[in-house]
């Protein structure tokens, strides 16, 4: 992908891309002009298609829908004052969002450009003569039907385009299923099993189609009560058994591999965003719930956390009644990863300091940082560590995550609530801010597991299947001591076991609109209206559809 990426920056002159509702696109395809050989245009006009990705799943854009508006977490007003954002965070975890919302509005343009540059390079590799051309075009009609799905899941819509000079026809609930369907299975045969890091293959497209048919009932009426066919959970067993039967995956038996910096090979991972640092990985997914005070890396005094999100009480509380006397962080080893001693005044090795994974609660400890600099130990080359003080607190008081986080005064504080760090913190991130060089999950072998465990019981209460792949995924991680194994299983011990596997990791939306359980009541939320289950379509998206009329409708409830 680098070299894709490098091309790509010469094809920018070439591609204009239009953010807007019809997806109008021009390309110059007479690419030998600026003296690119058929290789060199090839490799340029799939990289963009991949490139959008990263903008898509940004700590403030799909994070901020998928988990900002669920159970899992929660944005308040920190200090009173900081992550305010005119109220947005608040509206979204309460299920109050508008469609003037900068965070909808930016999704939505993400993802369109994806689709918008997906069009481009199927139209511009027809016409490529190079031999990978056939597998680009079959991977850009893939992603093409990826970002139908997020628009899908997100909007209630998909859009189907071929010809660059045709307007775009809008689709809903069961066409648009049956559009994103027909496209993936069109390019599953031409697809790789294999081509490194962050590309489409043949196992992320099974996986894609699993989750299609997964939640198709969800799709095809976004506000009913969701009738699961049979058909659709014997597709879903199908594609599952590919990818587990296919041999390529292996679930990671230490957890917190799937989300180091080095996971790019990580057997567990079916498809993800490739975010190399030397391909300018950038997420931020790491510093976004990380408290201000916490400094990770020793090589960056100025890396630092931003004090964003927290868990939400309510989410936390369904690991404590799922271990009763056993705190969560000895039950499971999902939960939490001590790196980092409690105790003060130890001196550590700065080239082998990591801090603690997982969720956060309580005193934190980490490097003694003063008048920018770490503080040494006597020898002249530890680093010291010991309580962390929370410098924006009246009065300094000690970074110390509480349960309790809400949109009170007291609970809105810099240190409330617990927090997650589970992507690990880049050991390139000289500012906090950039560089995050961990791949982001798209799909992965848990999830493969999990949703044919899904579809067996929805299929037919088959709760020997589903137990048997549930426990499969708990007894996996034996670099640690791994979670005991369940006795029983049903669908909500599954969107609690779902919840435990993959929180964080931008899917509680979806699953909690597949379980019926999204009008539920939690932490600062009581909203029931079952039109929130679908985000409004940006204002200005409506504007610029304003001269075809009846072209683009707002969503029901907006």
């Amino acid at each position: 992908m680098k070299k894709l990426r490098n091309i790509a920056m010469i094809m920018v002159g070439m591609t204009a891309l239009v953010g807007c509702s019809d997806l109008n696109e021009k390309v110059l395809d007479e690419y030998n002009a600026a003296g690119l050989t058929d290789k060199q245009a090839a490799d340029g006009m799939i990289a963009p298609v991949y490139a959008v990705l990263p903008t898509i799943f940004q700590h403030t854009t799909l994070f901020a829908l998928q988990e900002i508006s669920t159970d899992e977490a929660i944005l308040p007003y920190r200090g009173g004052t900081d992550w305010g954002d005119n109220g947005i965070y608040l509206s979204l975890h309460k299920h109050e969002t508008t469609s003037t919302d900068p965070n909808v509005r930016n999704v939505w343009n993400a993802v369109l450009a994806g689709i918008s540059r997906s069009v481009t390079a199927i139209n511009s590799l027809k016409l490529n003569s190079d031999p990978n051309s056939k597998l680009y075009l079959a991977e850009a009609r893939g992603m093409r039907a990826y970002y139908n799905m997020i628009m899908l899941d997100l909007y209630g819509l998909a859009f189907s385009k071929e010809d660059l000079s045709e307007v775009t026809t809008i689709l809903r609930g069961e066409a648009a299923i049956a559009y994103i369907k027909s496209e993936l299975l069109a390019v599953e045969p031409v697809l790789s099993t294999s081509v490194g890091p962050g590309r489409l293959t043949k196992g992320g497209v099974w996986g894609l189609l699993a989750r299609l048919h997964l939640n198709a009932a969800a799709w095809r009426d976004p506000y009913g009560a969701h009738s699961h066919k049979a058909e659709d959970m014997d597709k879903v067993i199908e594609y599952t058994d590919k990818i587990i039967n296919s041999g390529q995956y292996a679930l990671s038996a230490d957890y917190w591999d799937i989300f180091s910096n080095a996971n790019h090979t990580n057997k567990e991972l079916v498809f993800a965003i490739d975010q190399r640092a030397e391909l300018n990985g950038h997420n931020r997914m790491s510093y976004f719930s990380l408290a201000n005070d916490q400094r990770p890396l020793p090589a960056y005094p100025a890396a630092n956390g931003t004090d964003g999100p927290a868990i939400t009480p309510t989410f936390y509380q369904s690991w404590v009644s799922a271990y009763g006397s056993v705190d969560p962080a000895e039950a499971d080893p999902r939960f939490y990863k001590q790196n980092v001693k409690k105790e003060d005044n130890q001196c550590v090795d700065p080239a082998t300091y990591k801090i603690d994974r997982g969720i956060l609660r309580g005193q934190q400890y980490g490097l003694i940082y003063k008048s920018g600099a770490f503080v040494k130990c006597a020898d002249g080359k530890s680093l010291q560590v010991g309580k962390i003080v929370n410098t924006r607190g009246k009065g300094n008081p000690m970074v110390n995550h509480t349960e309790q986080v809400d949109y009170t005064t007291a609970g809105s504080d810099y240190s409330t609530g617990f927090r997650v760090e589970k992507y690990e913190f880049s050991d390139k991130s000289s500012s906090g801010r950039n560089f995050g060089e961990a791949d982001l999950v798209i799909v992965r072998l848990a999830d493969v597991y999990l949703m044919r465990a899904e579809a067996k019981l929805r299929k037919s209460n088959d709760v020997s299947g589903a137990l048997a792949d549930v426990n499969k995924v708990r007894l996996s991680r034996t670099a640690n001591s791994p979670a005991t194994a369940l006795s029983t299983i049903n669908l909500d011990l599954l969107l609690r076991e779902r919840g435990f596997e993959f929180y964080w990791e931008l899917q509680r939306r979806t699953d909690l609109i597949r379980f019926g359980k999204y009008e539920d009541s939690w932490t600062e939320k009581t909203n029931t209206n079952k039109n929130m289950r679908v985000f409004p379509i940006p204002q200005t998206a409506i504007d610029g559809a304003s001269n075809l009329t009846g072209y683009l409708k707002q969503n029901a409830g907006y």
